[in-house]
């Protein structure tokens, strides 16, 4: 191992398993050993670290396409990363690249499938765990391929504030139909009409949503795009324009529920709107991701699209960071930047 690459490396792990929304106290800082690389390998120093909403169902063991973390474990997660050493073909020292370390300093990644290398000159490698990493594909996906947008059409779109949801608007936008988005508090609120330039944006905390959804949407919602389930989306279902289509996305409601889950919405609206529902997967569309990122660099590179990152400073800083975002106190994508 060269002497400029450390034997062991900081790393958080999960302490003991959440009830109900996680706590700084669920997690720890730990020491564990840095790697060595072997044939087809390469190491790698994280730079960024992606938090998202779908950690807490694999804590839980509720995620359907990843492994429980079991107490002890480093928790997982996606990251930004520069290669240090290498026994892989196409990376080299120096490259940068979107990999899973989880939450540690250093990890070993084969090239798989779901690695890519960045280039920092077209947009800031931060953007490639965030607008130009899975939320955006996530957005592009269920908006353009699911959603099927029509020009003069109005989309809908809970957590609009959140890394996907300020994406779905802008696409909605470009598209040609007008962005109604849903947050909650008025700063939120503020962002994503005044930064992200949707029409209207509805604070689902205050009044009845029932009503301010009639009012921003007077001819009904087009397409409504949901991250989070629970009141929110039996308010929209109620609001549907015929020919609706609803993207389900997210559950973010019930993430920290730890009992059973609760009753769903009605289906009656549905069936008289004659609205078509979709479940997105984002691991469903891959084959999407070279469109999506030819499109949406050069969109960003043009400033059509904007994007806000709610960064922590450093490894230890994590799990006060994930703990914030499934509480919805962050602003933007939640990141951690290590030193």
């Amino acid at each position: 191992m060269s002497r400029t690459i450390p034997e062991t490396q900081r790393q958080v792990q999960l302490r003991r398993y959440p009830e109900g929304v996680p706590e700084t106290s669920d997690f720890e800082l730990a020491e564990g050993p840095v790697p060595q690389p072997a044939d087809g390998e390469f190491l790698s120093r994280t730079l960024y670290l992606s938090l998202d909403p779908y950690l807490r169902g694999v804590i839980s063991g509720r995620h359907l396409y990843a492994e429980k973390v079991s107490t002890g474990d480093v928790m997982p997660g996606r990251t930004v990363a520069q290669v240090v050493d290498s026994r892989h073909p196409d990376f080299a020292p120096g490259d940068t690249a979107v990999c899973s370390n989880g939450w540690q300093e250093y990890g070993l990644s084969t090239g798989a499938i779901d690695l890519r290398k960045l280039d920092p000159e077209a947009a800031p490698v931060s953007t490639g765990i965030g607008i130009l990493g899975m939320p955006g594909l996530t957005a592009w996906a269920g908006l353009l391929h699911l959603g099927e947008p029509m020009p003069g059409e109005t989309v809908l779109v809970s957590a609009a504030c959140g890394p996907v949801g300020s994406m779905v608007g802008q696409l909605a936008r470009i598209a040609g139909c007008q962005a109604v988005g849903i947050a909650g508090g008025p700063e939120k609120c503020a962002i994503v009409k005044d930064e992200f330039r949707f029409a209207e944006c509805i604070d689902y905390k205050t009044g009845d949503l029932g009503d301010k959804l009639k009012a921003a949407c007077p001819e009904g919602i087009d397409i409504y795009f949901d991250n989070v389930g629970g009141d929110v989306l039996t308010a929209a279902m109620a609001n549907l324009a015929q020919g609706a289509r609803v993207v389900l996305c997210g559950m973010m409601s019930g993430y920290n529920n730890t009992g059973p889950p609760p009753p769903g919405p009605s289906l009656i609206p549905l069936v008289m709107a004659r609205a078509t529902v979709r479940g997105l997967v984002v691991y469903d569309h891959e084959d999407k991701q070279q469109d999506f990122l030819r499109a949406c660099t050069r969109w960003l590179q043009e400033g059509r699209i904007r994007y806000r990152e709610d960064i922590a400073e450093g490894i230890e800083e994590a799990p006060d960071a994930f703990c914030r975002l499934m509480r919805g106190k962050n602003v933007g994508k939640a990141l951690v930047q290590f030193a």
